[in-house]
């Protein structure tokens, strides 16, 4: 894989614009479980070193020294594979140079600065203002995805569309939690991914407000709202999907709900052209939902005055969505040089700058009935006028809607890489 990646390190190359620095990328060791075992954590290459290497080689070393040119610069250091790792492990050997040169090639260079990147490097002195400035455009670089990527993305779009057919088949009163993250992940694997994405949520009726819930052993009620927060993952690379369904026949109050968020969604996915602002997308899509609180009657007023109000937090508490690649919150934060910005319903965003062609990101509005929230006597206070109470407090118990899809930004119309994941209730 190291090979087939010289176009990206290449690209990476200018972008980085090292004129005399070094740059060093450690892929990690495997981390001991805490008991007293010879058992790890299951081992991942840190994804600053997998991006350019593309291999999964515990306690491996990716270089780049921009004297020797934008490809010819690039080396790998990988460690020699023990009879022991043969046997227990199957372990084959890494093509590379070997790992007992590379104190001979940084002693060569010692007298340039080193960025240090991916994982620690013991032993290893680094450069921190170097290592900050190149760390910020490797993370800028690393936004657009390339072709090897996208096909990468496409293969476990498929996998998750077929867990989600799978899970949506037997969703109804009486399905547990952990029943339907069973059938979800078991169709991820049978259709190619070599992992689940990040830890599936399922949450039934109150649990599908929680925001980051693991599924339990607690069953489906009639007329409850079933979220499912999940994606398959394929050689790294992950798709982030939600959809949110009914154990049985829904109310016409829950039908009214997803339709509020199933609309915003998609005026926001239609939003995500090359030269958007981030956060223009994410605070139109809550003036959508607020006004869509407003008509259902459990909100009161304008609905962009209650957003600058910061209203919409009470339903609302979590930002529109975040890139998503190699990983489930890829390359996100801010623009080179932008400050986070401290306003309430902006500081919490994942990313925040203008999209460009080759961003995946994720489109996940959502508005749910959380009791801490909406129990908080602080916030009654604060926002007596803008909500009607007594119409919310009756709904404490109803969870939460969410629906996300992964969008390609192009040159054009953006592109849902999730679309043949049906979104209606």
């Amino acid at each position: 894989m190291f090979a087939r990646l010289a176009e990206r390190r290449a690209r990476l190359a200018a972008a980085l614009n090292l004129t005399d620095g070094i740059l060093l990328l450690g892929a990690g060791t495997p981390v001991p479980l805490p008991e007293n075992t010879d058992q790890t954590y299951p081992f991942r290459a840190h994804s600053e070193f997998f991006y350019v290497t593309g291999v999964e080689c515990p306690g491996a070393i990716a270089v780049f020294d921009p004297r020797d040119g934008p490809r010819d610069g690039w080396m790998l250091f990988v460690p020699e594979v023990t009879e022991g790792e043969r046997v227990w492990e199957a372990r084959e050997q890494f093509a590379g140079e070997p790992l007992a040169a590379f104190p001979a090639w940084v002693t060569a260079r010692r007298d340039r600065a080193a960025a240090l990147l991916g994982a620690p490097l013991p032993g290893v002195r680094a450069d921190e203002a170097l290592t900050l400035k190149v760390r910020e455009a490797f993370t800028h670089a690393r936004r657009p995805k390339d072709e090897l990527e996208l096909v990468t993305m496409r293969h476990a779009a498929v996998a998750t569309a077929a867990g989600y057919a799978k899970a949506a088949a037997i969703i109804a009163p009486g399905v547990t939690e952990r029943a339907v993250q069973i059938e979800l992940e078991a169709g991820f694997f049978r259709h190619g991914a070599t992992r689940t994405g990040y830890g599936t949520i399922v949450g039934t009726g109150p649990n599908s407000a929680v925001l980051h819930f693991e599924p339990t052993a607690r069953t489906a009620q009639e007329g409850e709202f079933v979220l499912i927060d999940a994606g398959a993952e394929v050689d790294r690379y992950v798709i982030d999907v939600t959809r949110t369904y009914v154990a049985g026949r829904p109310s016409a109050f829950q039908r009214d709900l997803y339709q509020v968020v199933l609309a915003a969604q998609e005026k926001a996915i239609g939003r995500c052209v090359a030269g958007a602002e981030w956060r223009d997308v994410h605070l139109q899509c809550a003036v959508d939902m607020t006004g869509g609180l407003v008509s259902l009657g459990l909100m009161r007023g304008n609905a962009e005055a209650l957003v600058e109000q910061e209203a919409h937090l009470l339903f609302f508490p979590h930002g529109i969505g975040h890139l998503v690649g190699l990983g489930v919150r890829d390359a996100s934060g801010t623009l080179p040089g932008r400050p986070r910005s401290t306003r309430a319903s902006l500081k919490n965003l994942r990313m925040d700058f203008p999209l460009a062609p080759g961003y995946v990101v994720t489109v996940e509005p959502g508005l749910y009935f959380i009791p801490p929230i909406l129990n908080d006597p602080q916030r009654r206070g604060k926002f007596r006028d803008c909500v009607a109470w007594e119409k919310v407090t009756p709904h404490l118990a109803l969870g939460g809607v969410r629906i996300e899809d992964n969008v390609l930004v192009t040159s054009g119309a953006p592109e849902v890489l999730t679309a043949a994941i049906p979104k209606s209730l």
